[in-house]
């Protein structure tokens, strides 16, 4: 067996799709991590040995003219190993999680009638989400009517409307604390909106799972301080190849200003503060860095919520050998999912 076909294999091919099926799954596989952890370089060198082609899951790289604070691929990389999903659409343009998935199934149906595998790369765990779970439409908040009902819970009591949400959508009020006023507004919402409650509109969620076998590995160190340590020094670098002068150039463009999702990425919102007035230099390096740490922490709390997933530690110098290994061996494991 050769390593593409051992990679197809451990990614669970031999798999059926659904019950009564006897069709295969395609495999994908998805490398995970928070920032500064090595996902770029190991993917590299993992489509130097499996038939693999990278698609970008990242919500920063998407966007043009933004590449120093972005830590994108060098165009040296990007020439060895193409990435999907890299420099798709311009800053003062909105991008979402639902405009992902849509993204990155057609590419992963192009790159799999090739005969190759998805590589999906990248720290965006909610893109990894939605692409794996699909995305409920619900309906978006209506204020009048989040007004009208609330003004009676005050007169009836939120108890009074929990029994009200049981005869409308019973599964949802199961589901809902009767003191949980929150969720009892928006399921009620949603069921004055939609004439559907909460538990059917996910259950279309279900229905648009990922046809696809997946694979999880998480890329992270075991120690945090490897983490802040990466995270300062690889600051500073893109400092010194002019990160502000790339923000300035946004900056000045016009059209843009801090409240679009381009100029709140972190880095990018500090250096604008700076550009701004609103900051010095030594306070917006630090601010930073801190919220790139905040970051990174909050991609590990997601990260460890991931169920399936296979952790790799980025220190240990044997990780490829390690998650190749890995590979090979994975369709005991993924015969468990």
């Amino acid at each position: 067996m050769n390593e593409g076909e051992k990679a197809r294999a451990a990614c669970g091919e031999h798999n059926v799709g659904v019950a009564g099926d006897a069709r295969p799954l395609p495999p994908v596989i998805f490398l995970m991590g928070p920032t500064t952890a090595g996902k770029t370089q190991l993917a590299v060198r993992l489509v130097e040995r499996l038939p693999c082609d990278v698609i970008s899951v990242d919500s920063a790289m998407v966007y043009r003219d933004m590449d120093i604070g972005t830590a994108k691929p060098t165009p040296e990389v990007l020439a060895r190993v193409p990435h999907r999903l890299i420099d798709i659409c311009d800053p003062a343009e909105p991008y979402s999680a639902a405009r992902f998935r849509q993204d990155a199934l057609r590419e992963i149906d192009a790159i799999t009638a090739k005969g190759r595998i998805p590589l999906l790369v990248g720290g965006t765990g909610l893109y990894f989400r939605a692409l794996q779970n699909g995305i409920s439409k619900l309906p978006s908040a209506c204020p009048p009517l989040r007004d009208s009902l609330s003004g009676e819970a005050r007169r009836r009591g939120w108890p009074s409307l929990h029994a009200q949400l049981a005869q409308l959508d019973p599964a949802s009020a199961k589901r809902i604390h009767p003191n949980d006023p929150q969720r009892i507004l928006r399921a009620l919402e949603v069921f004055a909106l939609t004439g559907r409650g909460l538990t059917e509109h996910f259950s279309q969620q279900r229905a648009m799972a990922l046809p696809y076998r997946v694979v999880k590995i998480v890329l992270a160190p075991s120690e945090r301080e490897v983490i802040h340590h990466a995270i300062r020094e690889r600051f500073h670098r893109m400092l010194e190849r002019g990160f502000v002068e790339e923000v300035r150039r946004l900056y000045i463009r016009g059209d843009l200003d801090p409240s679009l999702p381009s100029m709140r990425i972190v880095g990018y919102r500090q250096v604008w503060r700076y550009l701004d007035g609103a900051l010095e230099y030594p306070a917006m390096v630090e601010r930073a860095i801190v919220a790139t740490r905040q970051l990174a922490k909050r991609q590990l709390t997601w990260l460890r919520s991931e169920r399936n997933a296979t952790w790799f530690d980025v220190t240990d110098h044997d990780v490829l050998p390690r998650l190749l290994k890995f590979l090979e061996g994975a369709p005991t494991y993924v015969a468990r999912w």
